[in-house]
């Protein structure tokens, strides 16, 4: 009865289509990049219909066509079992590497969205304080005071085009993902993006953000007010998850000067809105908010403790890496662990200018005492329990000997806490994404696997239908396009309405995704999901096929690779 159960609901989802041409069209929403609605993109299930045959001699190759999508249809039914969704869990580690803990001696960890996870609600505040900023110091127009934060616009990972002033999002491949490119609050049409880029949605490396997602400074490369040196990038990434209110604030800000007809220098807004940004951090207004409310702010604080208690009563060594100060991380670490959380650390390096941190030799270490205050004698060994300043990562090497693969360090950063120590010292590394329990818990939706299901399917009807070029078959093929670029729309906006997933764009991986397959070994939602394994665990990624090696679309997978009803149509090209 559950299986019955699960293929009505599935019937909700997937297109229907009559033997032998589409239904009438019934509404469906539509997004840039993929057309206005057409039909069948919410319609109940096709009726069971028997296998179908090559067309006869006499039969129309169109009617050949529908029978083949029905047969897939009634595939990808069957296929689905009940337990279909639910089948991934938020709260577990994902292998991009095979690592075993019982290997790693040494853990490490960054501070922000690390060992502390902080609240949503952190981000308007940042968002207000920045815009308030801009107005009363950088004499920006009072009409911007009317933008509230939009928490459901941005998603970590985008790119902005500095010259362009265009937010958007790239594929692993770095290709722009139609319908995601904005301009301001409003979508830039897809014509429009190609024609920015000189006829294609490709953007060359030279313009992309350098290696740990950064631009050179406008007055680096300012010819009368404009950027005009292609030498450095132009297009910033935005990686952290403190960058969601700066690309909010950033569209706002473009979106008035746009819809009130003010000229403005791109390169300049970019710099004030992220100078702004920054002051946010620097004048500590973050650190006061946090602090006067805890409880609002940090989370999982007990989960923290646990896990760190856990790793010492284990015997692994833990260090914390942070470029925070150390009068906001002793407050937070009191929170969450105690007084005494210093003595489960035997480094603690705070203000550690990450990413310098890991290239620049010429930091020394300073020891600060118990009020804060720098001690300036030169560091020869590092203490537990005492507090360091700066440094570099060089001299921590040589002081402490944890070199390699026993060392598993843990950030949310790709560029400024991963990157370096896997590419260059060989640690291990874990990423914090906090986004992945959102999206995994949409991923085990019923809409998005039947959604996906259906969409994987019907790309493998498209792919070994083609050979059919009649002007009726093209037709079918056409109506299966539009279907199949809707059924895009609604997998996307189930993430996100303008910009889909951070991992995926329609297809291939987001650029976001490669740089976190490449960068780091393990990667979970927080810091938390530790305790749902041993300290002995071996990770075993998952064989990620090539293109070569396993069934390219659903339709193979549904009859089995060997037993496929549609190679006799693919005779020619075998």
């Amino acid at each position: 009865m559950a299986g019955v159960g699960l293929r009505a609901a599935a019937r909700r989802y997937l297109p229907r289509r009559d033997h032998g041409g589409p239904r009438a069209a019934s509404s469906s929403p539509s997004c840039p990049g993929c057309g206005p609605p057409g039909p069948g993109a919410h319609c109940p299930g096709a009726p069971r219909s028997a296998p179908a045959s090559a067309p006869a001699g006499g039969a129309e190759p169109s009617a050949h066509l529908w029978a083949r999508y029905q047969d897939m249809r009634r595939l990808v039914h069957d296929l689905l079992p009940p337990e279909v969704c639910s089948l991934l869990n938020p709260a577990a580690i994902y292998a991009n590497n095979e690592i075993s803990l019982r290997n790693v001696e040494v853990y490490g960890f960054d501070y922000d969205y690390t060992l502390a996870q902080y609240a949503d609600t952190l981000h308007p505040e940042i968002f207000s304080a920045a815009r308030d900023i801009l107005i009363e110091h950088y004499k920006y127009p009072e009409g911007i005071r009317k933008y509230d934060y939009n928490p459901s616009f941005a998603i970590r990972g985008l790119h902005y085009d500095i010259q362009k002033s265009l937010l958007m999002k790239i594929d692993a491949f770095h290709y722009v993902q139609l319908g995601t490119a904005y301009r301001g609050l409003q979508p830039v049409p897809d014509e429009e993006v190609i024609d920015l880029y000189g006829g294609t949605q490709h953007i060359p490396l030279y313009q992309m953000s350098g290696f740990y997602g950064k631009v050179l400074a406008p007055s680096a490369t300012a010819q009368g007010g404009q950027l005009h040196d292609l030498t450095g990038p132009s297009i910033k990434q935005f990686m952290d998850i403190f960058s969601l209110p700066e690309m909010a604030l950033l569209s706002c800000v473009v979106d008035h000067f746009l819809g009130h007809g003010l000229e403005f220098d791109q390169a300049h807004l970019y710099k004030d809105v992220t100078d702004a940004i920054r002051d946010v951090h620097v004048k500590g207004l973050m650190y006061q908010w946090i602090e006067r409310d805890m409880e609002k702010y940090i989370l999982r604080g007990d989960e923290t403790f646990a896990v760190l208690s856990r790793l010492v009563a284990h015997g692994k060594q833990l260090f914390l890496i942070t470029n925070s100060p150390f009068s906001f991380v002793d407050k937070g670490m009191r929170h969450m662990v105690g007084a005494d959380w210093r003595q489960l650390f035997d480094v603690v390096i705070v203000q550690a200018d990450k990413p310098s941190f890991f290239t620049d030799r010429r930091k020394p270490f300073r020891k600060l005492d118990e009020k804060g205050s720098l001690h300036w004698d030169r560091i020869t060994r590092l203490e537990k329990g005492k507090i360091y300043r700066q440094g570099n990562l060089f001299d921590f090497l040589r002081l402490t000997e944890w070199r390699g693969p026993r060392v598993l360090y843990f950030g949310d950063h790709l560029y400024s806490d991963l990157a370096d120590l896997m590419l260059r010292h060989g640690w291990r590394t874990g990423a914090i994404i906090p986004e992945l329990e959102r999206e995994i818990r949409i991923i085990n939706t019923e809409q998005y696997m039947h959604s996906l299901t259906w969409q994987q399917a019907l790309t493998g009807l498209l792919e070994r239908m083609q050979t059919y070029q009649d002007a009726e078959s093209r037709q079918v093929l056409a109506a299966w396009m539009k279907e199949r670029q809707e059924l895009r729309c609604i997998t996307k906006a189930l993430f996100n309405a303008q910009f889909g997933s951070i991992f995926r764009t329609f297809h291939n991986p987001t650029y976001f995704s490669r740089r976190l397959v490449r960068f780091s070994d393990l990667y979970m939602a927080s810091l938390s999901c530790l305790l749902n394994y041993r300290v002995d665990f071996t990770f075993y990624p998952r064989r990620t096929p090539l293109q070569h090696e396993a069934p390219l679309w659903m339709d193979q997978l549904c009859t089995g690779c060997m037993k496929t009803p549609f190679l006799g149509d693919m005779a020619h090209i075998r």
